[in-house]
């Protein structure tokens, strides 16, 4: 079983139109504060990441931020965080908040969301890090994007043991009962030979 200290969250920072989205946001950072686990995230005040960030506070859970200089000074951080770490770029930002995490879980969002999803699920297929990779798909919201990936199996374009690295449900704590009982694919022998 996975230990869930701390859960990266990519989402995004417009709130959209979909109430169920929304919800299952606020359902998400209860869920981590009851269960005593870390919230990482953009350090946004709005959007859907700023609903999550806020239900986590509200229901007494710990919350870090991340965020590049140049967004703080859009008025967009929250300024209620435990701890707010600050970045040069988007880069160290990505980079600090894999560190900081045991496992990710990504809901709705736009170009960002899907830029941080793809990075982290590249690079556990490439062997960096081993760590759990959630899509929660709140009101078939990824219903599509799932088919694509479906797609590209079937086209030869990636493995199914890449496929299956990224864990979907459709219900907050479903996912993160798979999440911790996931069992990562073993390390590319390219990659030992470069360790050792």
């Amino acid at each position: 079983m996975n230990e869930l200290k701390s859960i990266t969250v990519f989402c995004g920072s417009s709130e959209g139109n979909d109430a169920t989205i929304l919800k299952q946001a606020i359902q998400l950072g209860e869920v981590l504060a009851k269960e005593d686990i870390t919230l990482v995230y953009g350090a946004a005040k709005i959007g859907v990441m700023g609903k999550v960030a806020e239900a986590a506070l509200n229901s007494k859970g710990k919350v870090i931020g991340v965020i590049p200089e140049f967004l703080k000074l859009k008025e967009v951080v929250h300024l209620g965080l435990h701890e707010l770490i600050t970045t040069e770029n988007m880069h160290q930002r990505k980079l600090k908040m894999h560190e900081l995490a045991d496992g990710f879980i990504t809901l709705p969002g736009g170009f960002g969301t899907f830029e941080e999803l793809f990075e982290i699920i590249t690079w556990a297929q490439l062997g960096l890090h081993q760590k759990p990779i959630g899509l929660l798909n709140s009101n078939g919201f990824y219903d599509d994007l799932i088919a694509m990936l479906e797609t590209m199996v079937s086209k030869g374009l990636l493995k199914m043991e890449n496929y299956e690295m990224l864990i979907v449900d459709t219900e907050v704590e479903p996912l993160l009962e798979k999440m911790r009982a996931y069992k990562p694919k073993a390390v590319p022998k390219w990659l030992k030979l470069e360790r050792t």
